[in-house]
């Protein structure tokens, strides 16, 4: 075999082995291999006592080849989840981020919600362990949507999966709707809390936007309730200090109170309410944070992309075909059961031991016990086998000296009625499976309420929030514009804030903020870009020596690029900002020359495009332009 294809046909293996044994989960039972291995560890060491984390780690090894650190991490997470597993012991916390303590410390055991619901031995596929010792489940025979209740993340080879958790009483109600083929809706809900918007969940596929709770209390105080998913108040109060070490806000300390409950203060810096604080927090730190989704799962050996409502539908179909196998192992031995009681009463009752009294052999005692009651043959409801024969030799004479017929007969009774009724749950499964999930709701729903609020919000536009505390200077005299510049005339900007730089001769630009640069001494302007500024130019043609006047907005632009206003040679004659535009114009004397000045108000003219040519002034030549402030005019000329 060749090198490329030897390389080739391990990473094939290897992916795959990654792939469906290590990080991507089951869609039967929504469990990865060392999960499954977890809960079948304690399934088989359950006594209702706790037993020491150590020890199922240990006794787990028989079945995963990993290690029992992989083991211990994973058995940890899922008691975090505080479904199937109770625990006794220090777990760590899902607020601080805090780690557990020690394997030999800390105990654990099977819930009864799992004791419930994920086990069945009769209607369990078991194949061998990895060392061929041992007998492990293919998948759990899970009750429950467990993939959607516990959420998932992994990465494999060349994909990853990443599927939020959800509500518990949700899912079964859900569940419900679907038996009854009634449209559904779910979205995730989080141990941790917090406020959602689900606006681009996309059932599994899109991303979620979570908020932390954040109370206001009074005008100099935050508080921090609630957490959003994927954060700790450590990684939280982290990303706090980073924002406010960037300038990004401005507070002057925060303090960690969480003990059970998370209580985290920020305090606002002098000069800014708690009010103006809180959008910042959402915009620049973990306080908000986005979640993208990939529901992956393996189904029928293979991955494939689900959406939450697939998987929860064919979670609906697992439960239906593992509630009749149950009903219909039931009905089988509640009819065999029958069979046995019928058979026993038959026996006594009509003294068919007396037949076998006189027999030599033990061949014809069973003969005569089976020609005894083979004239009852019409009151059972199958043939009568030697192991029949064998059930009814071995009742003790003591038994049936005190074999009470009254009360075999109501047992007899009570066996039919239990047949009759499982017999009526297999004609009506789907009522059966909806009963069912109602009896789980009224058991175990209230111990699950959701934690996490629904609520669609906008998002918070940071330029719009982004303090203004860049100070950039502009030097007139060497020409030089940037934070390093030392002298001059000073524009306050956010890091968010772009800059605008009109000159003379008709060139504007918009940049970032510079350090220290180069933009000449003859600016016409030069500010915070602001699209909704309106700037007002009377310019003279090159060619045609007129003056138009334009008015436009600077709306789109790319970063250092030149823009020209007018032609190149082309002279400014008069610029302001604003919507009012009033300026007194001075005419170049000509032979008969009646009007030598007048005041043009261009306030009304349209605003075009920055582009275009404008609007001619006037067919004379103009020698002077003064603008007009208050109906005063401003003898200085532009």
């Amino acid at each position: 075999m060749s090198l490329k294809n030897l390389m080739g046909q391990n990473f094939i293996e290897y992916a795959s082995y990654v792939i469906k044994d290590r990080a991507i989960p089951e869609i039967n039972d929504g469990l990865k291999p060392v999960q499954r291995r977890i809960l079948h560890s304690l399934f088989e060491m359950d006594d209702g006592k706790f037993n020491k984390v150590a020890n199922v780690v240990g006794h787990c090894m028989k079945y995963h080849p990993h290690g029992d650190a992989s083991i211990y991490d994973a058995l940890v997470n899922l008691a975090n989840k505080e479904y199937f597993i109770d625990k006794q012991g220090n777990f760590g916390n899902i607020y601080t981020g805090d780690a557990a303590s020690a394997a030999r410390y800390i105990e654990c055991r099977l819930s009864a919600l799992a004791k419930e619901t994920l086990f069945n031995k009769d209607i369990t596929e078991y194949v061998d362990s990895y060392d061929g010792r041992n007998r492990e489940p293919v998948f759990l025979p899970c009750k429950l949507p467990v993939l959607l209740l516990l959420g998932a993340e992994g990465i494999a080879v060349g994909m990853s999966t990443k599927v939020l958790p959800h509500n518990f009483v949700e899912l079964l109600e859900a569940q419900i709707k679907l038996l009854k083929n009634q449209e559904i809706e779910l979205y995730p809900d989080f141990l941790q809390g917090g406020i959602m918007d689900a606006t681009e969940y996309n059932q599994g596929n899109g991303r979620v936007r979570v908020r932390a709770v954040i109370d206001i209390r009074g005008p100099k105080s935050l508080v921090i309730r609630q957490i959003p998913y994927g954060t700790t108040t450590e990684s939280l109060i982290s990303s706090i200090e980073s924002a406010a070490k960037r300038g990004k806000i401005k507070i002057t300390q925060v303090n960690d109170f969480t003990a059970e409950e998370v209580e985290i203060e920020v305090i606002p810096a002098k000069g800014i309410s708690a009010e103006e604080l809180l959008p910042a927090l959402y915009a620049f730190t973990d306080c908000e944070v986005s979640i993208s989704t990939n529901l992956i799962a393996i189904q029928d050996n293979k991955p494939r992309l689900l959406t939450v409502n697939e998987v929860l539908r064919h979670n609906c179909q697992m439960l239906c075909d593992y509630l009749e196998q149950e009903l219909r192992i039931s009905l089988q031995r509640q009819q065999e059961k029958w069979h046995e009681k019928t058979l026993i009463q038959i026996f006594i009752e009509n003294r068919i031991y007396k037949d076998i009294e006189e027999k030599k052999s033990y061949d014809e005692v069973q003969q005569a016990v089976l020609c005894g009651m083979s004239r009852f043959r019409h009151l059972l409801r199958r043939e009568i086998t030697l192991e029949d024969v064998e059930l009814l030799l071995q009742i003790q004479i003591k038994r049936i000296s005190r074999f009470d017929l009254e009360k075999n007969l109501k047992e007899i009774q009570e066996i039919q009625n239990n047949i009759q009724q499982i017999q009526k749950d297999l004609a009506d499964l789907t009522g059966y499976t909806i009963r069912y999930l109602k009896k789980l709701l009224k058991k175990y729903g209230h111990l699950y309420p959701r934690r996490t609020k629904i609520q669609p919000f906008g998002s918070i536009d940071a330029k719009k929030v982004a303090l203004a505390n860049v100070k950039v200077r502009y030097d007139e005299e060497k020409g030089y514009l940037g934070t390093e510049v030392k002298e001059g005339k000073i524009i306050t900007l956010s890091d968010y804030d772009r800059i605008v730089c009109i000159q003379r001769r008709g060139i504007y630009t918009v940049s970032a903020i510079p350090k220290k640069k180069f933009i000449g001494q003859d600016l016409l302007y030069v500010d915070k870009f602001d699209k909704d500024v309106l700037f007002n130019l009377i310019y003279q043609d090159p060619d045609s020596g007129l003056s138009y006047c334009k008015r436009f907005r600077i709306e789109k632009f790319i970063l250092d690029k030149e823009y020209r206003l007018f032609k190149s040679g082309g002279k400014v004659q008069a610029f302001a900002t604003g919507e009012q535009f009033r300026v007194k114009v001075r005419y170049r004397p000509r032979p008969r020359m009646k009007v030598a000045s007048q005041i043009l108000d261009f306030s009304s003219q349209p605003v075009k495009g920055v582009a275009s040519v404008g609007n001619r002034v006037s067919n004379k030549e103009i020698a002077q332009v003064s603008l007009v402030v208050e109906k005063l005019v401003q003898e200085t000329i532009v």
